[in-house]
């Protein structure tokens, strides 16, 4: 009699616990079906570090309005960039693979503007976004094709451009000229040596066009700030109110005329503590007014606003990253594959679907992106992606979502460089065109976040895994040439 009581209650929990997940999996998807075509706006820090916002510890300058959209949303404390440094982390984003297979594995420049292009076969997720029936524009620095190539980004999904095509030249915050679709918009205000066209303001009033263009139609907003990649410059209307609140000051002495000048050097600058913090609450002052343009158009209930960066902080131009603190608990800058170099600030706002000031502790990366979001637009992705949908995060159900098995980082500069990160372990390997020479360090994130106790002695049986992944994990690109012979760039 009580084996039969035990086995009819035990139906009974497993029909109710079952019962209750069919409910709650119903009401996650009612949440996402009820939002009929969502605007994503996608904006993209260029070298902004994980501890470079308010909601995410910085306490030297305030970021109130980003902090306002974690509010609002969710904030990823595991999110990674595609990447350590530009190109490739863009590239990541726009296929949704990692640098083993993306088309861009490094920032290799076509001269006199541009980089290498993404092929005219490679299927981006603009074009995703064409396919469901949406506006596309993208607004500030491309860096995946140069003027006219394949890789153009109006040959790649999107409808409108404005912004810098190259990233050298998006070094300078004052150019001679910026690209408008496929016309060079040339500066006067810029002519010579004078700087009355601030390119961070200009790309941002067309941001905001953009959006009044399209309030009737669904849009897919790309926006890749180059806020606060050197140089570090800032107008005087946003400079003064950081003026003598970082003493001493940081120094840099660039290139401020001759034939290099505004041609991809950085120029001087006495303030450099004051001009990134300047840099960065302009970069905060911008979001807040895309907000803001969104509430005004009455689009806010029916818009996802995605904020992230595309690598860790810099210590270019008179950058000083340990003043700030910009990576904040993490090892590692930018060109770095320890966790400082690729663990970045993601924040995730969606009203009616994301509980307002959510957090997760989600290991996701750019890779991610695209699968995410064509599963809200109800679209396939591509067959060949890295990628793993982290909706069912979004919708606040873990127990939903798809982890992955491991995630996979390649640097082709700095001798190579190779990373891995499995559970809440990660491997890394520097030097790695020296061969056998090259060691595979292995940190434990759960309890050395730090990775300054590296245990691989501790663990063969990981290293042996470890290395499996490092070999197998990408194929090979007769561009981006990655082995013991050296990164080749000709």
């Amino acid at each position: 009699m009580r084996i039969l009581l035990l086995i009819v209650l035990s139906g009974f929990i497993f029909l109710s616990c079952n019962s209750g997940k069919k409910n709650r999996d119903a009401q996650n998807q009612e949440k996402v079906e009820r939002v009929e075509k969502p605007n994503v706006i996608y904006i993209l820090a260029d070298d902004l570090g994980y501890g470079d916002l308010g909601c995410y510890g910085q306490t030297k300058f305030a970021t109130p309005n980003i902090d306002k959209l974690a509010q609002k949303g969710m904030l990823f404390t595991q999110h990674y960039s595609g990447s350590t440094v530009c190109a490739p982390s863009r590239s990541a984003l726009m296929t949704g693979m990692h640098t083993g297979h993306t088309v861009v594995r490094g920032n290799k420049e076509v001269r006199p503007e541009g980089q290498h292009p993404i092929p005219d076969s490679t299927y981006t997720l603009a074009e995703a976004f064409k396919s469901a029936g949406y506006q596309t524009g993208a607004f500030g620095k491309w860096g995946l094709g140069y003027p006219g190539s394949e890789g153009d980004p109006t040959k790649q999904g999107f409808d409108t451009f404005f912004g810098y095509n190259c990233q050298r030249l998006g070094h300078n915050y004052y150019p001679r000229h910026l690209w408008s679709n496929n016309d060079s918009l040339i500066l006067e205000g810029n002519h010579g040596t004078k700087k009355e066209v601030y390119a961070p303001n200009l790309i941002h009033e067309k941001t905001l066009a953009f959006i009044d263009e399209n309030k009737e139609n669904p849009f897919f907003l790309y926006v890749p700030s180059i806020i606060p990649h050197a140089e570090l410059v800032a107008p005087d209307s946003i400079m003064n109110a950081f003026r003598g609140k970082y003493d001493p000051e940081h120094q840099f002495q660039g290139v401020d005329e001759g034939p290099d000048y505004r041609n991809g050097p950085y120029g001087s600058q006495k303030e450099s503590h004051a001009a990134f913090a300047a840099m960065v609450s302009l970069l905060d002052l911008q979001v807040g007014e895309i907000m803001d343009k969104v509430e005004e158009l009455g689009l806010t209930d029916n818009t996802i606003i995605v904020f992230t960066s595309d690598n860790g902080p810099h210590q270019e131009g008179g950058a000083d990253p340990d003043y700030f603190d910009s990576n904040g608990p993490l090892k590692g800058y930018k060109r770095d594959l320890y966790e400082g170099g690729i663990r970045v600030p993601m924040i995730v706002s969606w009203p009616g679907v994301i509980d307002e000031g959510s957090k997760t502790d989600h290991i996701s990366a750019f890779w991610d992106v695209f699968p995410t979001l064509t599963e809200i637009l109800k679209i396939d992705s591509p067959n060949n992606i890295d990628g793993i949908s982290f909706l069912s995060t979004l919708n606040g159900d873990s127990e939903s979502q798809k982890e992955h098995e491991y995630l996979y980082w390649e640097f082709h500069e700095k001798g190579g460089r190779q990373a891995v990160r499995m559970g809440t372990w990660k491997a890394v390997k520097y030097d790695v065109f020296k061969g056998k020479e090259s060691k595979i360090e292995l940190y434990d994130l759960e309890n050395d976040l730090q990775e300054e106790n590296n245990v691989a002695a501790d663990h063969p049986e990981i290293i042996k895994e470890m290395q499996m992944i490092l070999d197998s994990a990408r194929t090979p690109s007769s561009v981006y040439q990655f082995s013991q012979t050296g990164y080749l760039n000709p």
